[in-house]
């Protein structure tokens, strides 16, 4: 019987180019995710040829990002997390402030609204989950103190993104003078919004005590019984079913992101004893999805975009590239951050993160955002990941010459 094969498709020729042109990129000393990008782009549609499916591909990048942080989660404990609180909360929210200006700086030199501007600087602002963890991991970081204050500035990030994804259609709203769909019939617009703000805010402090209190206890002890059957079959699958369900769960019922609710279910099943062979268990599957992402977000990439926009794209990867890591570095060190764990931290988020596609898409749909935005976040994005590993570069010969 004839069938669909644009799944398999995307899969096979995916991983197939990408370790091809990784091996290429690797043999010119050029780090493996530019290989990795290319390949989307290669695939993709603004090249010739073959074609992949770029919504199969977009969530077969989304379970990278949800294995990723699961894995993450398995090697925290909640105390590590609150240790980092002191740097990772306001660090992270100055450093989005400062991004968010410059971002609406530019966009205002462009011409565009303020709504716009705003939307794009805090675009800019959020830096790539899969990039950062995957730099931290390869340095041997992810345990030491930039590591664990990267992963909590990553997790107040996305919680902010969550903010930001309610209030979009709020913005369009206001901007385009017509009422905003969710907003409570008989409120005003102010009361509107701080009744939903109040709500996301709610569902997200639910599902964080759901998993911090009972999850704590029921997924260590789930794990652990699953475990004395001595089944590595039986064991994989239920560290799978744990990482996907909760994220999925988490994003039906509570509107929390993929991202955070597998954090979250790494984080209390880390309290178990076998949650090493849980990290084992899941790593293949977490490298092999980790390059789908990279192919994915290779895939939106308009070259043409250099062509026809040139200044505005030099504009946009400078924010990113030096206005970000100069802010990221700023505060790490007012904060108490020693010169090495700063630069580390600053260059590790001298990126564009996925999460920035999902409101860059919702804010163009919406009609604050132009596409000419959207453009420019994407090619951003493509420039400062293939560039990142030469920022931790430039970062270690700073802080050997401090």
């Amino acid at each position: 019987m004839p069938h669909e094969t644009g799944l398999i498709a995307t899969i096979a020729l995916g991983l197939t180019f990408a370790l091809f042109l990784g091996l290429a990129a690797r043999a010119v000393r050029l780090p493996t995710i530019v290989g990795y990008l290319a390949a989307g782009i290669v695939i993709g549609p603004a090249t010739p040829g073959f074609v992949a499916d770029l919504e199969a591909a977009q969530q077969l990048a989304e379970i990278g990002v949800i294995l990723l942080m699961f894995g993450v989660g398995l090697h925290f404990s909640p105390r590590e997390l609150a240790d980092a609180r002191g740097v990772a909360v306001p660090g992270a929210l100055l450093q989005m402030a400062c991004a968010t200006l410059m971002g609406w700086g530019l966009a205002r030199l462009m011409g565009w609204s303020d709504a716009a501007g705003i939307i794009f600087g805090f675009c800019l602002s959020v830096a790539s989950t899969v990039v950062l963890l995957r730099a931290l991991t390869e340095r041997g970081e992810l345990a030491t103190t930039q590591g664990h204050t990267a992963v909590g500035w990553l997790v107040v990030e996305d919680m902010a993104m969550v903010v930001a994804l309610v209030l979009v259609p709020v913005l369009a709203a206001v901007t385009q003078d017509r009422p905003a769909a969710g907003l409570v019939i008989g409120m005003g617009g102010a009361e509107g919004v701080a009744l939903m703000l109040l709500i996301t805010l709610g569902k997200v402090a639910i599902f964080v005590a759901l998993m911090l209190v009972v999850g704590a206890r029921v997924l260590p002890w789930a794990l652990s019984w699953v475990g004395r059957l001595r089944s590595r079959e039986l064991f994989s699958l239920a560290a799978l079913v744990t990482a996907l369900g909760i994220a999925y769960l988490a994003y039906v019922l509570f509107g929390v992101s993929f991202a955070l609710g597998a954090f979250l279910a790494g984080l209390v099943l880390g309290q178990s004893a076998l949650s090493q062979k849980a990290a084992e268990q899941t790593l293949p599957l977490r490298d092999a999805f980790a390059v789908l992402f990279f192919v994915a977000v290779g895939m939106l990439f308009d070259p043409l975009i250099v062509l026809h926009q040139p200044l505005a794209l030099l504009g946009t990867v400078l924010v990113v590239l030096i206005g970000k890591t100069v802010a990221a570095y700023g505060i790490a060190r007012l904060r108490g951050l020693e010169t090495k764990a700063a630069l580390s931290i600053a260059a590790a988020l001298a990126q564009v993160g996925e999460f920035s596609f999902i409101l860059a898409g919702l804010a163009v749909t919406e009609g604050v955002l132009p596409e000419a935005g959207r453009d420019l976040i994407l090619a951003a994005a493509i420039i400062s990941i293939a560039v990142n590993p030469f920022m931790f570069r430039v970062a270690d010969w700073i802080g050997r010459r401090a």
